[in-house]
């Protein structure tokens, strides 16, 4: 696979001397103005899939799916937050711009945790430890899809675009000029692209949307290993010519720093509103799929089919417009 990194303008991380300078002793700055900086300089890996043993999509990418593999890459983020881990045990965050910032340090040794801060859905825990430091998402759901999602998992939103970057080990020392510290922000989300296709019936299909289960509920911050439990994933989808489509974003696979849990399962669900307002529910076993692309791929189903005598049942009518699922709407809970 074919690495995409974007270069932007380094991130500056200084700390000014604590003690003060007589304003008539200051003229000579060479002397008097060393400090403890470290320049920083991001790089982001723009990647939507990776470790896929099924396809190499980016070789084989198919024009029919009517969009580029280079259209599902994640943009850059708008923000970066820096979690400074100093060797008295303190730990102190800083919020600083995508392309870079000043970050004031102490004299000594320090760790370094840094990961966007745009996010929407995410919820961070455990920063006071980068060992422990992660990241999750939010509880949502769906009172069709069952009490829980597939196999009784909680049912949750897709998290947003995340990286991360861990610096283990560094020491400031005092220099007139920055020393140079590259770092590489990592993705820990990814992207599958899903196709739902119909062999029949799709002229009664108004709204779709689908679940995903045996997703990752956590990913660590320092090595984006994930965690055993396992979610149901809730998303939206877009109806297309073929049927309806998504891109749903995850941490990857529950377990992922393993290899996959033996007899782990994975479902894949389409629940539609037919144009009658009645709902129909489709549920495949997607695992022979999954097993080959544990974060980010594509995942197809074929010959879902709905009779004409469920899309004409009840007659009564579904405007698209007026209200959309109207009870059926999923509802975000805090955590």
């Amino acid at each position: 696979m074919t690495i995409r990194k974007m270069s932007v303008p380094a991130v500056v991380i200084a700390m000014l001397p604590l003690a003060g300078c007589r304003k008539d002793l200051c003229y000579d700055h060479n002397l008097h103005g060393t400090r403890i900086q470290v320049h920083k300089q991001p790089e982001w890996v723009l990647e939507w899939e990776r470790d896929n043993t099924l396809t190499d999509w980016q070789q084989s990418w198919d024009e029919e799916f009517g969009v580029d593999y280079d259209d599902l890459r994640p943009g850059m983020p708008s923000g970066l937050r820096v979690v400074n881990y100093e060797e008295s045990g303190n730990v102190r965050i800083h919020n600083i711009p995508a392309e870079g910032g000043i970050v004031s340090l102490a004299e000594g040794n320090h760790a370094f945790l840094l990961y966007n801060n745009d996010t929407e859905y995410i919820v961070f825990n455990d920063v006071d430890s980068w060992a422990s430091a992660s990241a999750t998402t939010r509880t949502r759901t769906r009172s069709s899809y069952f009490a829980q999602g597939h196999d009784g998992e909680i049912t949750v939103n897709p998290p947003d675009m995340l990286y991360s970057c861990y610096v283990p080990d560094y020491t400031a020392v005092r220099a007139v000029e920055p020393d140079e510290l590259p770092v590489t922000m990592q993705p820990l989300v990814y992207t599958y692209y899903v196709r739902y296709e119909f062999k029949s019936g799709r002229e009664y299909v108004a709204l779709a949307r689908g679940a995903l289960s045996g997703m990752a509920r956590s990913v660590y911050l320092f090595d984006g290993s994930t965690s055993d439990d396992a979610v149901t994933l809730l998303y939206d989808c877009e109806l297309t010519d073929y049927g309806a489509e998504a891109r749903v974003m995850s941490f990857g696979v529950a377990a992922q720093s393993a290899v996959f849990r033996s007899g782990e399962t994975y479902n894949l669900n389409l629940e539609v509103r037919l144009t009658n307002g009645n709902l129909k529910s489709f549920d495949v076993d997607v695992t022979s799929q999954m097993r080959s692309q544990p974060r980010g791929g594509v995942i197809v189903v074929e010959g879902l089919e709905i009779s004409d005598t469920e899309g004409t049942a009840g007659g009564s009518g579904f405007d698209v417009d007026v209200n959309g699922w109207g009870e059926y709407e999923d509802i975000p809970l805090p955590l």
